[in-house]
């Protein structure tokens, strides 16, 4: 049965980096709910399902994010002087929410997750477009929104990104300079949530025996074995197909998987 859960991870680990070559997408939002539907089958207990997928998908996006941080950052395409002002912040809040985590119910964390990405899907099926600029919030406000960020991500298993990039574009920075924000933030986030996770995990006594904490080992080698190999293949697709209408489908398919959490 184990070999068999790593073989699937491995092709969730494809389709995650594929998805998110193509669509700029977070992995989190198909890691989670794959992970909820998969994680029974090695025998973990139901209460564990959510925090275990949650941990795991946060510690998949710190190995695979690391590149692409690298790669903005070469671009130039990371203001600092603004990322530096909420990465503290951001990084407390995805400590916090992991710590919320552990005090909540798994069927609690699933309709939370839920009506997140139902949100995000809206936003996504939306596409709203602002093109009025308007002047950044007070350094006290944005922090509060690196906050929010923070913990409403580490409480989905995402790096963010689906948040904090509408937000920054509301505010009139330019959508290179938000994904940039956000992928440095991102990284931030998977890596004090997932340690946050690791931490509240250390308790429980009936977690299998390859876990540190909520994440599961055999998970996050095979995700992150071939999302980033098949990440290539998304960004190539991605020049010769009609991505707002694929972004569309998939916001449709985010919306049926939300329901489906929520059932």
């Amino acid at each position: 049965m184990l070999t068999t859960f790593f073989i699937a991870c491995l092709l969730l680990g494809a389709l995650v980096g594929f998805l998110a070559g193509l669509l700029g997408i977070g992995g989190g939002l198909v890691i989670v709910p794959a992970l909820v539907y998969l994680l029974p089958q090695v025998g973990i207990e139901a209460n564990l399902i959510m925090p275990v997928a949650l941990g795991t998908s946060l510690a998949t996006i710190v190995l695979t994010s690391m590149s692409a941080v690298r790669a903005h950052h070469k671009n130039r395409n990371i203001p600092w002087q603004l990322t530096r002002q909420i990465m503290a912040v951001v990084a407390l809040g995805a400590l916090l929410g992991a710590f919320i985590a552990d005090e909540l119910s798994s069927q609690t964390l699933a309709y939370i997750f839920a009506c997140a990405v139902t949100l995000l899907a809206i936003y996504m099926l939306a596409s709203i477009r602002r093109n009025k600029t308007r002047d950044m919030p007070s350094n006290l406000v944005f922090q509060g929104v690196g906050l929010f960020t923070g913990v409403m991500a580490s409480l989905m298993g995402i790096a963010g990104g689906a948040i904090l990039i509408p937000i920054l574009s509301y505010f009139g920075v330019q959508m290179r300079q938000s994904i940039g924000v956000a992928t440095a933030c991102g990284l931030i986030v998977a890596l004090f949530g997932s340690l946050g996770y690791f931490i509240t995990g250390l308790d429980q006594d009936n977690l299998p025996g390859l876990s540190l904490g909520y994440i599961y080992l055999p998970a996050l080698v095979g995700i992150s074995l071939t999302s980033s190999l098949f990440a290539r293949y998304g960004v190539k697709l991605a020049t010769k197909l009609p991505v707002r209408t694929l972004k569309k489908c998939f916001a449709v398919f985010l919306m049926i998987v939300a329901i489906k959490m929520a059932v």
